[in-house]
């Protein structure tokens, strides 16, 4: 085994640790430490490529020039030139062979095969194409080693289009029954030149779980029923009561009505409706008015709430008619957090749709240096790649303590309506 030397000036050479090269040097620049422990630990990697590649040869022709053991019939037969994946480096090697002499054919090498597999290579080197390394330029940038080979831009292209693929399979095939999913946030946002409708679940123990999206030109009923639908096939119920987040598209609030009922609760964005009303406003007036929107929205209590936005409609049905009826439209359903009674405990995070604009801001991160989308397949295999990428690193809602409640109060409206 290649040991690993520390070399101070003025002193000895001392042997390190594989334990204390794990934590070699805590000062000076965290990435020139982390290359040089994997320049020191891919030579340890291919020495134990090598030696159990002739652990297995042992085992089946016996100890070198050994009269004993081994598998009768198998017989060493020289060696060949191969090549082996070390993280996502593809290194030449030197392989023994096994000939079986009563068949009259060679017998290959397990470990060798294992070795050869690109799997593990194609979920390495994954996240640096999601975070922005180009496949044109990832052999320059991440050749660890001299002898490395095979990484060109098409090789990484092929790998990445594999890796790409398998996490798309797994968001449209994630079953969805064991989840209990208590909430669902629904928008449109546009992506490239097109338009994709997310669905983003929140579970009884506040977190958030990424349920599937649609490709559209716009947040249309098809589309948006299609994509519900099929969150239905996969397990998702609203038998225990679920409550919806949207950001009041009618295509959306059409969809949910198809497919669970009119009496489903809806909660439309409170931000959204703001912005609708003050944008028929001149900019002077925009600000106090949006104020004045946020403070009645906002006020815990169903009743005052609805009466400060209806003395609120008196005065722009005066001012602005357009505005006047903006507000109007879908009212109620910005006040559904109040009808529940859980404002308080769960207005944070459910009285807007900011919980699906945060992930769609770090999808955008993750998808927005791509210039050109060849086709369709490319889109959907990025989003859900992004998607799956992101999930991990979610955090909880906010009152998430809370959502035993709504998923009793939304249960007892989904029994009514049952009734």
């Amino acid at each position: 085994m290649r040991s690993v030397v520390q070399i101070r000036k003025g002193r000895k050479p001392k042997d390190v640790s594989r334990d204390r090269l794990a934590g070699v040097a805590v000062d000076g620049d965290l990435r020139r430490q982390r290359v040089a422990m994997i320049q020191a630990l891919i030579p340890m990697g291919l020495e134990k490529v090598q030696e159990e590649l002739l652990r297995e040869l042992e085992d089946l022709t016996g100890p070198r020039y050994a009269r004993e053991g081994g598998v009768e019939g198998l017989v060493r037969w020289g060696s060949q030139g191969g090549s082996v994946y070390l993280l996502d480096q593809k290194v030449s090697v030197t392989v023994p062979r096994v000939r079986d002499q009563r068949r009259g054919q060679e017998v290959p090498l397990e470990s060798y095969q294992m070795f050869q597999s690109p799997a593990s290579a194609d979920r390495s080197f994954f996240g640096r194409i999601l975070a922005g390394l180009s496949c044109r330029d990832y052999e320059r940038t991440c050749r660890l080693d001299p002898e490395s080979f095979g990484l060109s831009a098409s090789t990484v292209s092929r790998r990445f289009i594999t890796a790409s693929a398998a996490k798309l399979r797994e968001l449209q095939e994630r079953r969805l029954e064991g989840m209990e999913i208590v909430a669902v946030f629904l928008d449109g946002k546009a992506f490239a030149t097109e338009m994709v409708v997310l669905a983003v679940g929140i579970t009884v123990q506040g977190e958030k779980k990424l349920l599937g999206f649609t490709q559209t030109t716009t947040e249309n009923e098809v589309a948006c029923r299609d994509l519900l639908r099929d969150l239905v096939e996969r397990g998702l119920s609203t038998e225990e009561g679920m409550l919806f987040v949207i950001d009041g598209g009618k295509g959306l609030r059409k969809a949910i009505s198809t497919v669970f009922g009119r009496k489903t609760p809806v909660q439309r964005c409170q931000w959204h409706k703001r912005e609708n009303v003050v944008s028929y406003l001149p900019k002077s007036r925009q600000a106090s008015m949006r104020k004045r929107l946020q403070r009645a929205q906002e006020e815990p209590d169903y009743e005052k709430a609805k009466a400060a936005l209806m003395k609120i409609h008196g005065e722009l049905a005066v001012e602005n008619e357009s505005a006047a009826r903006s507000l109007l439209e879908g009212l109620e359903e910005t006040l559904t957090l109040q009808k529940l009674g859980l404002f308080r405990e769960l207005g944070r995070s459910f009285k807007t749709t900011n919980v699906i604009e945060s992930i769609q801001g770090g999808i955008g991160q993750r998808t927005d240096k791509v210039d050109h989308w060849k086709n369709s397949n490319q889109l959907h295999r990025w989003y859900a790649s992004a998607l799956l990428e992101i999930e991990p690193r979610l955090r909880k809602v906010c009152g998430y303590k809370h959502l035993y409640k709504l998923r009793q109060v939304t249960g007892q409206t989904d029994q009514a309506k049952a009734a």
